[in-house]
């Protein structure tokens, strides 16, 4: 028997779980033009918001992965899911920047403790084999609460601005209740606190990024990186793109993300173990990053309805298959080290969720075409260095199906 037979009821709770908290963060991606509109903030305000969660994510990242191996993976996703629903309530009910920021950051700690713990603990219920199907399954939970939060923000918030965040923060605290009282301790989270083996280096987070370069997975910390920034730079000015460019409402906006992110949750669920059994990773990751380095760009020439839905169609497709992707390969070559792993992953997604905002607000307010341009040139930059790589490694090796034994 597989280890994810052995454990079916541990793997549909995380995705539920992740997916409230995903849920909560969509609700609010529509608003954010009138959000912009009422607190009277300009786009490189916005950048830093974003950056400022992403910055507590990036030094918080590590040491959660570490607590997670040590104490366990589920004390660290309840406490990480209550930090969440604070931060939205917080971010709903205070008008002063400062305290915008303070919530921002404490979102941030929220989302450093629950995405490496919930990574981990599903490399924890899954084999080799397994791996790619678990991960495809929790990033298409993810991708699921971004199809579904966008289209009840854009329509709640007629209830008013404050409203989704207020409906994030509700989905925050009933993830954490829901986990608290159903979700058990992962087994082999628990055998690696009470095991001397392997123990997880203890420097900085900083540190530990600069000495990462010594370890076979960092070419693909380096892509997590540079994957990050230039989604960022799509992502954090999207809805302010569309609505200065083209005068979209909040429903427009709420469609476009919500179909846009369909194909990548089917894929996600039904193909992902397929794609990644078949081609391997690398050979993925670099298609996936010539998609996306192609068709962010192409946002800037075109003008009608359908064909932005296209474009946002293809870049969100491209990044839903290219995050499991690149999840799996490092989860492969963690070991006993799944949460330190998953920690420096989320680490250096939050480095380039930082830098991404803020470059991608600035630019904004010079010319709203610039985000998009700086993003296409970094992946591109990004694609380029996969080829390298996959012309002097060749492609990760496809894994044989498992056969289980009943």
């Amino acid at each position: 028997m597989s280890l994810l037979t052995r454990n079916r009821g541990a793997l549909p709770l995380l995705m539920f779980n992740i997916f409230l908290i995903f849920t909560g963060i969509g609700l609010v991606v529509p608003i954010m033009p009138a959000y912009m509109d009422l607190l009277h903030i300009n786009g490189t305000t916005i950048g830093l918001l974003v950056a400022a969660f992403s910055f507590a994510q990036f030094l918080f990242s590590p040491v959660a992965g570490r607590w997670s191996d040590s104490i366990g993976r589920k004390k660290i996703i309840i406490a990480g899911m209550l930090l969440f629903a604070v931060s939205e309530f917080m971010f709903g009910a205070v008008n002063s920047a400062v305290w915008l920021f303070v919530s921002r950051m404490l979102g941030g700690i929220g989302a450093a403790m629950i995405f490496p713990s919930v990574m981990a603990y599903t490399a924890d219920i899954t084999s080799d084999e397994e791996r790619a199907r678990g991960m495809g399954l929790i990033t298409a939970a993810i991708t699921t609460g971004f199809i579904i939060g966008p289209g009840i923000g854009g329509y709640i918030a007629e209830l008013g601005i404050r409203i989704p965040f207020y409906c994030a923060g509700a989905a925050g605290l009933i993830a954490a209740i829901v986990t608290l009282i159903v979700l058990p301790e992962s087994a082999r989270a628990g055998a690696a606190a009470s095991s001397e083996r392997a123990p997880a280096p203890k420097e900085g987070v900083v540190r530990q990024m600069l000495l990462s370069y010594r370890q076979p997975y960092f070419f693909s910390l380096i892509i997590v990186l540079i994957m990050a920034f230039g989604l960022a730079n799509f992502e954090t000015v999207f809805s302010l793109f569309v609505d200065h460019k083209f005068g979209f409402t909040t429903k427009d906006i709420a469609f476009i993300i919500t179909f846009g992110s369909i194909a990548g949750a089917v894929v996600q669920l039904l193909l992902m173990g397929w794609l990644l059994n078949t081609f391997g990773e690398k050979r993925v990751i670099a298609v996936c990053l010539f998609f996306v380095a192609l068709f962010i760009p192409l946002t800037l020439f075109v003008s009608a309805y359908w064909m932005i839905f296209a474009v946002t169609f293809i870049v969100f497709l491209a990044m839903d298959i290219l995050r499991p992707a690149v999840s799996t390969q490092m989860s492969k070559m963690a070991e006993e080290q799944q949460g330190f792993i998953a920690g420096l992953n989320s680490a250096f997604t939050s480095l380039g969720n930082i830098i991404g905002p803020i470059v991608a607000g600035a630019l904004f307010d010079i010319n709203i075409n610039y985000p998009y341009l700086s993003a296409g040139l970094v992946l591109a930059v990004c694609f380029l260095l996969s080829l390298r790589v996959l012309r002097g490694s060749g492609p990760s090796r496809p894994v044989k199906p498992a056969v289980d034994q009943q």
